[in-house]
């Protein structure tokens, strides 16, 4: 593909300059006049003057489309994707700007989700409801307060979920939607419909990214659950994948999960150049900070790519 894509470029500029050399070897044909006082004088600029002007918007109006091109998007983040050594899948929803795009590079592919379930599950409209813990709630985490009887809100364990992947929330939360059976029908009835999240815990990058964009639209429990969700998946434990490729040019809302060789990343960049966006990157066989590397190049590709679209 990266391949295509340059020799879309080359074969473009190869035409220009064809042209450019036959204009140049056209016949100039001056209109000149004489004056006793100032000797000759031009009344227009020379023909290859005007062809050399013209042949340079021209290139730079090239350049801009190009640049605009989902082609060039989906060449970069190949060559990132084959750099990193590992498997990447990427996808990208525009919420703002003319002709919003949706695209997708191995969008479809299934990867484990790790943490990124987490997402769904904090998905609840009563913050201030009460879920209390039972043994099989317990995982590895963050917190060592969890016991038989105790209590808290689900504004509480989202934030733990949220801002440090807190494991055990994460359960608790899962657990007071209805179990992971629950989670997966309402999550295959919005449009994610190749994933299994918390069992077999899998997910691919264009799910991920539906999930978000219905929910910065609203669709998935309105500004009352964006009012407090969005607070707790700000200036998390993890920013070293898509917010770092932001580099603090964008707030940005956003999910992570590690496990063993996977990182993942899933957000919604509020203020774009072109717009607000989702941005969901997946890779498997990387790990560390290969892996969060990986998804901040890509980040930063993909708001390169927003920059030329909005110029």
């Amino acid at each position: 593909m990266i391949r295509s894509v340059y020799r879309v470029g080359l074969a473009s500029r190869a035409v220009v300059a064809a042209g450019v050399t036959v204009l140049a070897l056209a016949p100039v044909v001056s209109d000149v006049h004489a004056s006793t006082s100032a000797g000759l004088s031009m009344a227009k600029p020379p023909a290859a003057a005007v062809t050399v002007s013209a042949t340079r918007q021209l290139v730079s109006a090239l350049d801009q489309l190009v640049a605009r091109s989902p082609m060039t998007l989906t060449a970069s983040v190949q060559q990132i994707a084959q750099a990193s050594g590992g498997s990447v899948g990427v996808a990208v929803i525009e919420l703002g700007g003319s002709a919003p795009l949706v695209w997708s590079f191995n969008g479809g592919r299934v990867f484990i989700a790790a943490s990124t379930y987490k997402l769904v599950a904090a998905g609840t409209t009563d913050p201030n409801g009460l879920v209390c813990y039972q043994d099989d709630d317990y995982e590895a985490g963050w917190y060592d307060d969890y016991a038989d009887g105790a209590c808290y809100t689900r504004n509480e364990l989202a934030r733990r979920a949220g801002l440090v992947s807190d494991n055990t929330a994460g359960h608790m939360l899962v657990r007071d939607l209805g179990g992971a059976a629950a989670l997966n029908a309402w999550a295959a009835s919005v449009g994610a419909a190749t994933s299994v999240f918390f069992t077999d815990n899998t997910t691919s990058a264009s799910d991920l990214a539906v999930l978000w964009a219905d929910e910065a639209k609203g669709k998935l429990g309105g500004a009352a659950a964006q009012a407090w969700l969005y607070p707790l998946l700000v200036g998390t434990a993890t920013e070293a994948g898509i917010p770092a490729g932001v580099a603090a040019r964008s707030v940005v809302v956003h999910k992570t999960g590690a496990l063993d060789g996977e990182e993942n990343d899933a957000a919604l960049v509020e203020s774009g150049p072109n717009g607000a966006y989702v941005l969901t990157v997946m890779t498997d066989g990387l790990g560390g900070d290969a892996g969060w590397q990986t998804i901040a190049s890509i980040s930063s590709a993909v708001w390169s790519f927003e920059s030329a679209k909005a110029s």
